[in-house]
């Protein structure tokens, strides 16, 4: 469908247990098959375990650790939702300092359902037009934010969605968005 869109193009995707199985899981095969490079990031080496709307979901291999990696060596970033997931990941300092530094140099953020935590707690969301899951409307407007309520929404370098029902729109607008960070970072080389 994105053809070869993303060849070459290093995404992370920071997560833990308690991701939401579909938001890392079809994002990431959209990315994988517009041939972009995914590496799975996580607190801890192992597996993590995803929620499939409230009941176990399958365990996903972790292929680096927050301490083990340099967002220097990434492109772009995912950030999937899962209320456990993302109120844990958000705590991290580690976690925190990775999107901050990616933010800083103007590479693409996508953020889908409770996402958007590990940016407010990072501070990179005030001023900035986004949306959420419905339930954490009040975090992304109190950390200066304007939430909106639509199914994909963009902004600079960032783009989010507010639930599993909006990966296709999410997909779409993720894999444009880290296609024109590529075409960009190509033009310049």
């Amino acid at each position: 469908m994105y053809e070869k869109s993303l060849e070459g193009l290093r995404v992370a995707i920071l997560a833990t247990n308690g991701v939401q199985e579909t938001e890392l899981a079809e994002p990431r095969k959209a990315l994988e098959n517009a041939g972009a490079r995914t590496t799975l990031i996580a607190p801890t080496a192992g597996t993590i375990e995803a929620s499939l709307h409230g009941k176990k979901g399958k365990d996903f291999h972790v292929d680096a650790t927050l301490d083990g990696v340099n967002p220097a060596d990434f492109d772009a970033v995912l950030l999937p939702g899962g209320a456990l997931n993302a109120g844990a990941l958000r705590t991290e300092s580690k976690a925190q300092e990775f999107v901050r530094a990616i933010d800083k140099a103007g590479k693409p953020i996508a953020a889908i359902c409770h996402g958007p935590w590990l940016l407010i707690s990072a501070g990179l969301t005030k001023g900035r037009t986004m949306t959420s899951y419905h339930t954490i409307q009040d975090d992304v407007r109190n950390s200066g934010a304007n939430w909106v309520d639509k199914e994909v929404v963009r902004d600079r370098n960032l783009v989010s969605s507010r639930q599993p029902s909006d990966i296709p729109a999410f997909n779409r607008e993720m894999i444009a968005l880290f296609g024109e960070r590529k075409a960009r970072a190509q033009s310049v080389a």
